[in-house]
């Protein structure tokens, strides 16, 4: 009962004898007490558990994994260090299908990035074959809403312009079992194209891994396959140890 209802109460009935208003009284004080404790508890940290950026980037596949025709790139890599950044709110704006094209993609479901994360880069000679890594530590149950924005943002942009060429656009996605908590493949292809793109989006935990592959003729899928499954693995094993 509210500390005010119970002062009313006692207000009313002024026939009650004077040990039970001092007995309420007590009890009055006692709650201030147990609220007053409850107020000096430590907040819980929402960063709690995630991994940071220079965490992240040990998590993040090494240079085997990738084909041996690509190299890294160049200032390619880039991670948030040992501190977590501020979360970024989910803008509601209509997705922007032509960030499907770029090699860090994940704003495509309306998120900047996580509270950290780590990236690489990895190219072939004239960077006619790409393939990207990212990982993305996000807060309490942003992850899975990144991974919900990211498919609905596929189904959004299903066909679209090329912003460069001005061609038609085409992608397909899919739920990908086996892979982290949940994953999703995307398939960007365009008929002036030599050959098309395969992203995939894997959430394990409060982490989300993004790959991009334009390596090999099957659209990257094939390699973009294995480049996800390796960060799945390797951030299994990072939050189980």
């Amino acid at each position: 009962m509210p500390l005010t209802s119970r002062f009313a109460k006692t207000l009313a009935v002024v026939a009650l004898p004077l040990a039970l208003a001092a007995c309420s009284s007590g009890s009055t004080d006692s709650s201030s007490h147990t609220s007053a404790a409850s107020q000096d508890k430590p907040a819980k940290d929402p960063n709690a558990g995630l991994m940071t950026g220079t965490q992240l980037k040990k998590a993040l596949a090494p240079a085997s994994a990738f084909p041996s025709h690509l190299t890294a790139v160049k200032d390619g890599f880039a991670d948030s260090g040992s501190e977590f950044v501020s979360p970024q709110s989910r803008s509601t704006a209509k997705p922007d299908c032509s960030k499907f094209e770029n090699s860090t993609w994940l704003d495509v479901s309306g998120y900047k990035g996580g509270v950290s994360f780590a990236q690489g880069d990895y190219a072939n000679q004239d960077q006619t074959e790409e393939m990207t890594q990212e990982l993305d530590a996000f807060q309490g149950t942003t992850a899975t809403d990144v991974m919900k924005n990211v498919q609905a943002a596929a189904t959004a942009c299903a066909a679209f312009t090329d912003l460069d060429d001005h061609s038609k656009v085409e992608l397909a996605g899919r739920a990908t079992p086996g892979l982290g908590d949940e994953a999703y493949t995307i398939t960007v292809t365009s008929g002036h194209w030599e050959s098309g793109t395969t992203l995939i989006a894997v959430r394990v935990g409060s982490t989300v891994a993004t790959v991009m592959s334009s390596a090999g003729s099957d659209n990257g899928a094939a390699n973009a396959a294995k480049l996800a499954g390796n960060l799945a693995d390797s951030l299994k094993a990072a939050t189980t140890s």
